[in-house]
């Protein structure tokens, strides 16, 4: 009998055995038929930052936020499903961030006052007012009424004469403001603030500070809304641009996006214009 490994210790691990990231990309990639140069067209990431996430290499793309948008990006492009490229990503490379909480300005926006309770003093004392009001009006009334009579009784009533109508001026309403002015109002102007929200299906969304500090970086579904903001710069990069509403510095972004659509956005605060 021989001692040695049994079959089973040389049976590669799971890991192993799964292909990585770059290797299933570039196999979509052929089946699909598609070229490198076209897959950067379609999802604007730079050719040689494709070729390296082929090979693996995703020190080019900038961090992991950014290697993460790209991989979601070319995935869509070769008919993958990025979640679980995304998952691998994560597992290989320690996991996915904390999110950042939402600024405070923000969260004042969902605080709402809580309803005050009725003063049942106060009440008191209108109602006590009103019956007081209500019996000298009566009692005044009658006197009045009695006097009419007598007056009646003791002679004919003089002729009334027909009062005179005055000329009422009537002044035209104040034409109400536009609702974009109201919301360009409302829009601090050392900052820039920008609101997207999902109309349609969902989109994954990453948005980050002038600085690179990132605020956002997950998927939205039909019905959702952020808002982000920042003294210089706001950079976005929209999986799905066709399912959402943008709004830069209060005022609507009309750019006509398309469902399945990449865009890589930058605004300031003189926008909107896209970057």
């Amino acid at each position: 009998m021989s001692i040695g490994n049994s079959p089973e210790d040389d049976r590669p691990s799971s890991e192993e055995e799964r292909p990585s990231i770059g290797r299933v990309l570039q196999q979509a990639r052929i089946s699909s038929g598609l070229t490198v140069d076209e897959v950067s067209a379609t999802t604007r990431v730079r050719i040689p930052i494709v070729h390296a996430i082929e090979q693996d290499d995703f020190a080019r793309s900038g961090g992991d936020v950014y290697a993460r948008g790209h991989i979601r990006m070319i995935a869509h492009a070769v008919g993958l499903d990025p979640d679980p490229l995304v998952a691998q990503y994560d597992s290989e490379h320690g996991g996915r961030p904390a999110p950042t909480p939402a600024a405070p300005l923000f969260e004042a926006e969902r605080i709402r006052p809580e309803p005050r309770r009725p003063n049942w003093t106060a009440a008191m004392v209108a109602a006590i007012v009103a019956v007081v009001g209500f019996v000298g009006f009566t009692f005044f009334n009658g006197e009045d009424d009695g006097g009419k009579k007598r007056q009646v009784a003791e002679g004919p009533a003089a002729e009334e004469k027909p009062q005179p109508t005055k000329a009422t001026n009537t002044k035209p309403a104040d034409p109400k403001p536009d609702p974009s002015d109201g919301a360009i109002a409302a829009v601090p102007k050392d900052k820039v603030t920008v609101t997207l929200s999902v109309l349609e299906d969902k989109s994954w969304i990453s948005a980050k500070s002038h600085n690179g500090k990132l605020l956002f970086d997950g998927t939205l579904n039909k019905g959702d809304s952020r808002t982000f903001q920042d003294d210089d710069r706001i950079d976005l990069i929209l999986g799905n641009a066709g399912a959402i509403e943008l709004f830069v510095n209060g005022k609507k972004v009309e750019d006509e996006f398309k469902p399945g659509q990449v865009e890589r956005l930058s605004y300031t605060k003189g926008d909107p214009e896209a970057g």
